[in-house]
């Protein structure tokens, strides 16, 4: 895809200055610094919304909605209505909530239904197309926050929305030519509003959205339109017209959940994350927990002797992703047992320091009776490419109300199709579930029964939207996009605060390395020394070649807050075009 391309360039771009001099963009890129309030998200003018809703006396979780609502319009990729996500909140009073909003499979999804006669995987059927799509969830799910931890109403913090997309806005280079993406065309109102029927969009023009602006008026008024109301109808008709599954009994159906949050530890920092049907905090967790045995520091950051171990630790926590998480209201979980400290000691006890271990030799360790009675055979895995997809923004305010909210469509521009006359995109979240259990998804992972496709399932995510304590205080707000590499970005930007001193935008923007236990690869970005690189191969890591790896990563878009001085600083990531906007 364009968009893709375009990712990859600016990824090549960025590691021609990293190769250069050695993380050079880390020593050369200081936070966005703010006495009050802070806002980082990849698109500067929902930035500024976020901001603005805070000065007219909102509070972070007004903000985050504000946010959410004004990403539907200024990042069509990523930022939704159609979609769904994740938003974490913590309070500065110490209450904190995950607030799921993930989409649902309509009640006519099938466990089998992107599998043709013969039982193999039908190309982009999960990808492409009206039956692409779950029933979203941003809606509820935003209004659900405001209704109830915001302070102003609906009506306040949906006006900028309603502005940018009635009024317009000028278009990045980005957005311009991600609008010429070639599935966009098959679909006749993706066309027109996005691609002018053919009279394509160049950098700098002014970009408006009069049917998502009466859209958004009419959730402001009344967002049980969306759901159970003439919406919803509407939505139904355009699903029923395309060969969709999403019915008006779909919509009406669809629940936000309140779910307990993932809380672990790490060398004494408290780590608030994501719960099931998310996979990203108990991945990030697990992983921390057989970290925390080694001195990190000590030996260096992006030496070649701490990749080796993290990369490991990466390893066997997505081992324990792909056997067993999925939708825990289908499916149940052994989330307490998997971030256990005990597990994570054992876990460390089987890795090799000075060696890399096969991932088709991982062995979950012996001895935890409640894991091996959920556990299930591991299927064969191939390699897939993975496209860029998400969203993710953070915001504090100036009481220390803090909120991490990674939304998406899945892949960019989600399954391509805009709703006949209410101008906006729906998701490909089908993607997300395993079409065919041991057959990789789009990203590349492998996924059990326990994310099988059944009605009503949410499936199975990598987002992590996280918040970091010392001592008790707020004081990282953490996140991104980027399919599996959200878990491993979230915890470089953390272990690189943490453990190697780094400022949270040098921490942002340092070079990013991964593992996902399937398929048995590293993948690095550029700017890793070749001595590094070689000396991973010599403990028998397999790094992916160039060809071979993704050309997008993710995008950090995170907030600290100074133990001392409590000044808000954030970092927007430099391989992208985001903003991170205080005051």
């Amino acid at each position: 895809m364009i968009m893709t391309r375009l990712k990859a360039a600016f990824s090549l771009t960025f590691a021609v200055v990293l190769s250069t001099t050695p993380l050079m963009a880390e020593t050369m890129v200081n936070p966005e610094h703010a006495k009050h309030a802070m806002v980082a998200a990849v698109q500067i003018d929902a930035s500024k919304v976020g901001v603005e809703i805070m000065k007219q006396g909102g509070n972070a979780v007004d903000a985050a909605v504000a946010t959410g609502f004004a990403l539907a319009v200024t990042h069509s990729a990523a930022g939704n209505i159609g979609g769904g996500g994740f938003m974490l909140i913590r309070m500065a009073n110490g209450e904190s909530h995950f607030i799921d909003y993930r989409e649902k499979a309509p009640a006519k999804a099938t466990h089998d239904m992107y599998l043709d006669a013969q039982g193999n995987v039908l190309p982009d059927a999960s990808l492409v197309g009206y039956k692409a799509n779950g029933v979203p969830g941003s809606v509820a799910g935003m209004v659900y926050a405001e209704k109830h931890f915001g302070k102003l109403t609906l009506q306040q913090v949906m006006a900028p929305a309603i502005r940018l997309a009635r009024d317009g806005f000028a278009l990045s280079f980005e957005d311009a030519m991600g609008f010429r993406d070639e599935n966009l065309t098959k679909f006749p109102e993706s066309r027109r509003i996005f691609q002018r029927d053919g009279k394509f969009y160049e950098p700098g023009d002014v970009f408006k959205q009069p049917e998502l602006a009466k859209t958004l008026e009419r959730i402001a008024e009344n967002p049980d339109d969306f759901y159970k109301g003439a919406m919803a109808k509407e939505i139904a008709a355009d699903q029923a017209k395309g060969g969709g599954l999403i019915t008006a009994e779909d919509l009406a159906a669809y629940e936000v959940k309140d779910r307990p949050v993932i809380r672990g530890t790490y060398r004494n920092y408290q780590v608030l994350s994501a719960p099931p049907p998310s996979s990203g905090g108990i991945a990030l967790v697990e992983a921390l927990n057989i970290l925390e045995g080694y001195d990190l520091g000590k030996l260096g950051n992006r030496s070649a002797a701490a990749m080796h171990l993290t990369l490991e630790a990466y390893r066997r926590a997505f081992y324990d992703r792909a056997e067993f998480l999925g939708d825990p209201d289908f499916s149940k979980i052994p989330v307490a047992q998997l971030i256990d400290k005990h597990y994570g000691v054992a876990w460390r006890k089987s890795i090799d320091e000075q060696h890399a271990t096969p991932s088709n030799e991982v062995k979950r360790p012996v001895g935890f009776a409640q894991l091996d009675q959920y556990a299930v055979l591991h299927p064969p895995a191939t390699n897939v490419y993975e496209p860029e997809d998400t969203t993710h923004y953070s915001v504090v305010d100036n009481a220390g109300n803090a909120v991490a909210v990674t939304t998406t469509l899945n892949g960019g521009f989600g399954n391509y199709v805009t709703v006949s006359g209410l101008g906006f995109l729906l998701n490909n979240e089908m993607d997300d579930f395993s079409s065919k259990p041991g057959v990789p998804n789009q990203y590349g992972l492998i996924q059990g029964e326990a994310n099988a496709i059944g009605p009503g399932k949410r499936p199975l995510s990598a987002m992590t939207p996280t918040i970091v304590l010392k001592d008790g205080k707020l004081f990282m707000v953490l996140g991104s996009p980027g399919g599996p590499r959200i878990i491993t970005t979230v915890a470089n930007i953390l272990m690189g605060v943490v453990d190697y001193g780094l400022n949270i935008q040098q921490s942002v923007n340092a070079p990013r390395y991964h593992n996902q236990w399937l398929p048995d690869l590293e993948y690095l970005e550029p700017g890793f020394s070749p001595d590094t690189r070689a000396a991973l191969v010599k403990m028998g890591h397999h790094i992916a070649k160039e060809e071979e790896d993704w050309g997008y990563w993710s995008d950090g878009e995170c907030i600290l807050v100074d133990p001392l001085s409590g000044e808000r600083q954030g970092a927007s990531d430099g391989r992208n075009n985001g903003h991170a906007v205080g005051y």
